[in-house]
């Protein structure tokens, strides 16, 4: 397939680094955006330094998420991608959560979102279309009690409302050729539950019918396939990648 621009959130660690990783390996261009520095880890020299920038944002502030994309078209000329893993995790019980925290996971998880998906958007309008990847999260199935590392409330309200972003930028976005989708993932071994204890990584792994957590790159090649042509006819979908954790063993 010919080679895409790509914009990745959340690029410093978990998915959305193995999502840059994998994009640089195939042949992308890719901006990956973060708060925090961007490791060099599995990236090869030569394709960062000639197809990869990284840029620093807020996903919560709008003209932040507006700079990262000029950032990316500055370099590369259009944005033919997103996919959206930036998140904040919250593992307090409903007991711990106020309404300060609350609004802080909802502000980033959820406007976050919105946020880059409509600057990215605006992008995408000028050049005749793209695909959007947002990311939700299987733990909105069972709902989070919280603590020992595992999503609470205010985490899974977050990503339950993905849903809606989802479908409702997927209804919006199609008369301009920008397809939307939306990838769940399991429990996945990330910076997000690298808290977990022993314990709950053994539950979560039998919960599935893989028999174990699943790896950022699992969840990553999934990304890449609802933004590539492949998924050229795949809209407003929610796509479970779970080892089968949906089927309730």
């Amino acid at each position: 397939m010919a080679a895409k621009t790509v914009l990745v959130t959340g690029a410093a660690s978990g998915i959305g680094l193995a999502c840059c990783e994998l994009l640089l390996a195939r042949g992308d261009n890719v901006c990956g955006v973060d708060l925090n520095p961007i490791p060099a880890g599995g990236f090869d020299p030569k394709a960062r330094a000639e197809r990869f920038i990284a840029a620093r944002a807020d996903v919560s502030d709008a003209a932040q998420c507006a700079s990262a994309v000029d950032a990316c078209v500055n370099r590369f000329g259009q944005i033919d991608g997103l996919i959206h893993m930036a998140a904040v995790h919250s593992t307090r019980t409903w007991r711990e959560i106020d309404a300060e925290h609350m609004n802080r996971v909802l502000g980033i998880n959820v406007t976050g979102a919105f946020n880059m998906s409509q600057a990215v958007a605006r992008a995408m309008e000028t050049t005749g279309g793209g695909a959007i990847c947002l990311a939700m999260s299987g733990s909105i199935a069972v709902s989070g009690l919280g603590g020992d590392g595992r999503g609470g409330i205010a985490y899974v309200a977050s990503k339950a409302a993905i849903i809606g972003v989802t479908r409702g930028l997927a209804r919006s976005l199609a008369p301009l050729n920008i397809r939307v989708n939306a990838v769940s993932p399991g429990s996945t071994r990330t910076a997000m539950t690298a808290d977990y204890s022993e314990a709950a990584v053994r539950n979560a792994g039998s919960k599935t019918l893989a028999g174990r957590m699943g790896e950022a790159s699992e969840i990553a090649a999934v990304a890449l396939f609802l933004i590539s042509d492949a998924a050229s006819y795949v809209q407003g979908e929610i796509v479970n990648v779970n080892g089968g954790g949906n089927l309730g063993l």
